[in-house]
C-alpha cells in the first residue's frame, strides 16, 4: 500500500502526494495504523510569529511512528526558520501555494506551487516565504516523531507565555537541532 494524500489547493484542484509503502495490517506484527482523515474545520492551529500559521495534521502517535505532517501557511516578509537540522528524519516539503525560499546546506533555492524537496537527516535547512511572495506548504517528517507539541511550544513562546530558552532546551527532545548560518541570515535580511 503507498500513502497517498489528497490535497485541494486554494483555486480548488486536487493535488496528490504520495511517499514510501506503508505497512498494512495483513504484514505480521510490524508498524501500521488505521486511516486518517482529518476535516480542516477540526484541525488546530498554531503560530510561531505573526503571519506563520502551522496547521496541525497528524503525529507520530496517530501514525503509529510512520510519520508527521503539518501545513504551513506563511505570509509574505515572515523570517521563517532559524537555520536546523534533525538527526533522525527525513524532512519533506510540497508547495501548495506561492514561493518559498529553502536553504539546504549553503545553498539557497526557491520553490514554486508544485514542487518538492526532501531534506535528509543531518543536512542543515530552513524556509520561509520568498521575497514578495506567501508560501503554503504541506511539510512532512518520517519517521515521525512527536512534534505537535513543540510547535505549541513555538506559539506559546510567540505570545509570551513561554521562555525561548525552552526552545532551545527542547531540541533533543524534538530532535529539531539549530545552526547557524550567515547565507541565511543575510537571505533573510538579518
Amino acid at each position: 500500500m503507498w500513502f497517498s494524500a489528497l490535497i485541494k489547493g486554494s483555486r480548488g484542484e486536487k493535488l496528490v502526494l504520495s511517499a514510501s509503502p506503508l505497512i498494512t495490517k495483513d504484514q505480521g506484527d510490524a508498524a501500521m495504523f488505521d486511516p486518517i482523515l482529518l476535516r480542516a474545520a477540526d484541525a488546530e492551529i498554531v503560530s510561531d510569529a505573526p503571519g506563520s500559521e502551522i496547521t496541525l495534521l497528524a503525529d507520530s502517535e496517530t501514525t503509529d511512528g510512520g510519520f508527521t505532517a503539518n501545513r504551513a501557511t506563511l505570509k509574505d516578509g515572515v523570517f521563517g526558520t532559524p537555520a536546523h537540522f534533525h538527526t533522525r528524519a527525513t524532512e519533506f516539503f510540497f508547495v501548495l501555494e506561492g514561493k518559498l525560499q529553502v536553504l539546504v546546506e549553503e545553498t539557497l533555492h526557491t520553490l514554486e506551487k508544485g514542487d518538492f524537496l526532501a531534506v535528509p537527516p543531518k543536512v542543515p535547512h530552513a524556509f520561509g516565504p520568498a521575497a514578495g511572495s506567501d508560501a503554503d506548504v504541506l511539510v512532512t517528517f518520517t519517521p515521525g516523531m512527536a512534534r505537535f507539541d513543540y510547535y505549541r511550544l513555538l506559539d506559546r513562546v510567540a505570545r509570551g507565555e513561554a521562555d525561548p530558552a525552552e526552545i532551545a532546551a527542547s531540541s533533543k527532545q524534538y530532535d529539531n537541532h539549530y545552526v547557524d548560518s550567515p547565507v541565511w541570515r543575510a537571505a533573510r535580511g538579518r
